[in-house]
């Protein structure tokens, strides 16, 4: 049977799409790491282009070398890799109780509540990390009611600081976790809970052996949706991470922006993309499982 032209179109469409807005940006980026550096604007020249001396004469792994033979960025990879994981972590922990108390409240009272964890992410990011901003610094709320009571005799470092980093990386992404695991514990059967009762299971004996391995698929979805991006992050960092704190997100703007190596900068980006790729498809089999 001949596919129609509107069947054809419909699968065309897409493709084409994914083509110029995910393929073709992607090759872009790896031109652009494998060019050489040059004194101009776009400081690099691809591959293919020609040139004096060693410019133009095919790819140049340089970039891709430097990266992965210096402990620098490697050191930067493990940074994004730690906050992240701690990040996604966090989200869990916060998240799961979340969405179950959602899920637990009844029909009436859901979508009140998702509106209400929702609502403060309709605001631009930059306020919302402003307010942080105001509320950890030394002037700010947190040590101002702790000097007003006597329990600190100096403001508390909590600025740009670790457990600053992480609890802003926690308020952006936690709705990332909560509504997958709402899903999750919305879809579980109340009567499974209800048979593992009537056989004498108590009500924490209940849920660790029903409604946790029912809900640990979307759990680890949860975890690997904060993961992916939070991997990436440059924003949070900047503003409220220690200054020294090295992430991949940080050491690629420097590198596109301060130092002008335009080639290194996409080097960074494809092994980012490289490292997150297992993730990636991991969480599409987990979807697909779902």
């Amino acid at each position: 049977m001949r596919a129609t032209p509107a069947a054809l179109l419909t699968r065309l469409l897409p493709a084409a799409w994914l083509l110029a807005l995910v393929a073709a940006p992607l090759l872009l980026v790896l031109a652009i790491a494998l060019s050489w550096p040059a004194d101009g604007v776009p400081p690099f020249t691809l591959p293919w282009s020609g040139g004096q001396g060693s410019e133009g004469r095919g790819a140049n792994p340089e970039a891709f070398a430097l990266i992965l033979g210096d402990g620098f960025y490697g050191g930067a990879f493990l940074g994004s890799v730690q906050a992240a994981g701690a990040t996604a972590a966090l989200c869990l922990l916060l998240g799961f109780p979340m969405a179950f108390g959602i899920v637990r409240a009844g029909p009436a009272w859901r979508g009140p509540l998702l509106l209400a964890m929702l609502l403060p992410f309709w605001t631009g990011f930059l306020p919302r990390l402003g307010a942080w901003i105001g509320i950890l610094r030394d002037e700010g709320w947190i040590n101002g009611v702790l000097l007003s009571l006597g329990l600190i005799e100096a403001p508390l470092p909590l600025l740009y600081s670790t457990p600053a980093l992480l609890l802003g990386m926690l308020h952006a992404y936690l709705p990332f976790a909560v509504l997958p695991l709402y899903a999750s514990l919305s879809r579980l059967d109340p009567a499974l809970e209800e048979a593992a009762a009537d056989l004498g299971a108590g009500r924490w004996t209940a849920f660790a052996t029903v409604t946790l391995p029912l809900v640990a698929p979307g759990a680890a979805a949860a975890f690997l949706l904060v993961f992916i991006p939070a991997a990436g992050e440059y924003v949070i960092p900047e503003l409220l991470g220690p200054p020294g704190a090295q992430m991949v997100g940080r050491v690629l703007w420097q590198e596109f922006f301060q130092n002008r190596d335009w080639p290194v900068a996409a080097a960074l980006a494809v092994l980012l993309l490289l490292a997150l790729l297992l993730p990636i498809l991991l969480f599409q089999r987990l979807e697909a499982r779902r």
